[in-house]
């Protein structure tokens, strides 16, 4: 299995750097929010400066890893999202490894998985996949793609979308920032878990939440990140 992933791979693997598979992982998460991808998107995610983003996208593209037109955005070409999978794979399996087997809180895995996704082989990587007893989903509920390079198909809805009156359960929630983390684990705010919906306040104000015995009142920056699954008979 690794070889045949490894085949798939461009011919010009050995010039695919650790920063241009930042971007490709960078491109195909925000594709997944946005479709077409702008430069500036792909800026304020990466924190650099578009000429910065210009001149890569440039470098991707003359690789065929992505189709960027100027002034229109970037998409991944199927080499790009094999890639970028690969990259993800590797991210997702070593935040369960972290938490799982070395006892790392889910708020601090990120960085650490960012750091090493780039550096794991695919020996390390089909082990570390057996360990955990081939896993499905990362601390953070994001699908981990496959072997093969396939990601299920996840419809969840963002929280503050939600309807008042209506009982969810998280599916899984940003992993950017440590501090939201640590904020949505202590309000008991994690994937699996039920969450009543029992107000939603106008001109943008907080939501009302019970989660088992407890109420919250969520910012909708907060209740932003979180992502649910709606079950059929809330009309969804």
């Amino acid at each position: 299995m690794p070889a045949e992933r490894r085949a798939e791979r461009p011919n010009r693997h050995e010039a695919i750097t650790h920063a241009m598979e930042d971007y490709l992982k960078v491109i195909y998460l925000l594709e997944e929010e946005q479709g077409r991808v702008s430069t500036q998107a792909i800026a304020e995610h990466l924190n650099v400066q578009s000429p910065s983003v210009t001149n890569m996208l440039k470098r991707l593209a003359s690789l065929k890893l992505v189709d960027h037109t100027p002034y229109r955005g970037v998409t991944l070409t199927p080499a790009g999202r094999r890639i970028a999978l690969e990259v993800i794979r590797h991210h997702r399996l070593l935040e369960l490894y972290l938490t799982e087997a070395l006892g790392y809180s889910w708020d601090a895995v990120h960085e650490e998985a960012d750091r090493l996704e780039h550096s794991i082989s695919e020996e390390l990587e089909s082990r570390i996949d057996a360990l955990l007893g081939y896993p499905s989903a990362d601390p953070h509920g994001h699908p981990i793609p496959t072997p093969e390079g396939e990601l299920p198909l996840n419809e969840a809805t963002r929280l503050d979308q939600v309807d008042a009156g209506s009982t969810v359960t998280i599916e899984r929630v940003s992993d950017r920032n440590p501090e939201q983390l640590r904020y949505l684990a202590a309000l008991g705010l994690l994937p699996g878990v039920e969450v009543a919906v029992l107000d939603r306040l106008p001109f943008s104000g907080p939501m009302r939440v019970r989660v088992g015995e407890q109420e919250h009142y969520l910012s909708r920056e907060l209740a932003h990140a979180v992502f649910v699954s709606v079950p059929v008979q809330d009309g969804r």
